[in-house]
C-alpha cells in the first residue's frame, strides 16, 4: 500500500519556517511560502499541509498568503490547511479558499460540541490534528495541556472523526525519527485514518511508517526533513509508492 505525502509549509510573518518542537521563537527562515509550495508541486507532490502559526498561536494571521498559494496551485495539488480553525468563520474561510481538507486542532479540545458539527457537516473534508507529549494533548499551539489522547479520540472517533493527524510534539522538527509505537498506539484503537507528523529524518523513517499501513496510517508530513535536504521529495515519493 502506498504513502501519500503532505510536504509542510508552515507560515509566520508571511514568511516559510520552520520550528523545532513547535516554540515560538524557534523558527528557522526559508523564504516565500508560495515559493516553497510550487517547489513541492513541480516536485510531484499531490498534497500540500499549509499551516499558519500566526493563527494558531494568536499572533495574527496569514490569510492573505494561504490564499495566494491555493489560487495559483489548488488546481495542481490538494491542500490541507491548519492552524487557528476554531470556529465556522475560520473553518469556513478555509474551505472557502479551495482547501481540500482542514486540520482543527485546539478546538477540538476546548470545544467539542462545535468540532461534533463541524464533523457531521463536512465529513471527511474535516481532520483532526492531535498533538502529543506522551499520551497528554497539547493546545493552543502546543502552549497549554489539553487532557488525555485517547479519551478525546474517544469522543472524536463517536463524532464520526474519519482522520487523526497524529504529532509527537518532541520529535517535531528534531530530525529524531517518527514515534512508531504512538502511531502504532493511535491506529489501533481507531477506525479514522492516521496522518503521521514530525521527527521523519531518512527514508528509512518512511519505510518504518509504511509497515503500519495496514492499521490505517495511509499518509506522512514531511517538514524539517525536506527543508534541511535530509532527502530529496522525489526519492521520498519513490519509497512511499
Amino acid at each position: 500500500m502506498s504513502l501519500t505525502l503532505l510536504p509542510a509549509v508552515d507560515v509566520r510573518d508571511g514568511k516559510a519556517v520552520r520550528l523545532r518542537q513547535g516554540e515560538s521563537g524557534s523558527e528557522t527562515d526559508y523564504g516565500s511560502p508560495l515559493e516553497a509550495a510550487r517547489t513541492w508541486v513541480e516536485s510531484g507532490a499531490e498534497w500540500i499541509h499549509l499551516v499558519d502559526l500566526d493563527a494558531a498561536f494568536g499572533t495574527g494571521d496569514n490569510r492573505a498568503q494561504l490564499r495566494e498559494i491555493v489560487h495559483e496551485l489548488g488546481d495542481r495539488v490538494n491542500i490541507e490547511m491548519s492552524g487557528g480553525v476554531r470556529d465556522d468563520a475560520s473553518l469556513d474561510a478555509a474551505l472557502e479558499a479551495g482547501a481540500a481538507r482542514v486540520n482543527i486542532g485546539t478546538a477540538a479540545l476546548e470545544n467539542p460540541e462545535w468540532t461534533r458539527k463541524a464533523i457531521a457537516k463536512y465529513g471527511d473534508r474535516v481532520a483532526v490534528g492531535l498533538d502529543v507529549r506522551g499520551h497528554t494533548l497539547a493546545a493552543r499551539g502546543w502552549t497549554r495541556e489539553g487532557g488525555d489522547l485517547f479519551e478525546t479520540m474517544k469522543m472524536l472517533d463517536d463524532a464520526g472523526c474519519s482522520r487523526y493527524v497524529v504529532t509527537d510534539v518532541a520529535r517535531d522538527g528534531m530530525m529524531s525519527g517518527p514515534n512508531l509505537d504512538l502511531l502504532r498506539e493511535v491506529a489501533e484503537r481507531t477506525d479514522a485514518k492516521v496522518t503521521a507528523s514530525g521527527g521523519i529524518a531518512k527514508l528509512d523513517d518512511l519505510r518504518n511508517i509504511r509497515t503500519l499501513a495496514d492499521l490505517g496510517v495511509d499518509s506522512a508530513i514531511l517538514g524539517k526533513s525536506l527543508y534541511a535536504r535530509a532527502f530529496t521529495l522525489e526519492e521520498a515519493l519513490e519509497v512511499a509508492r
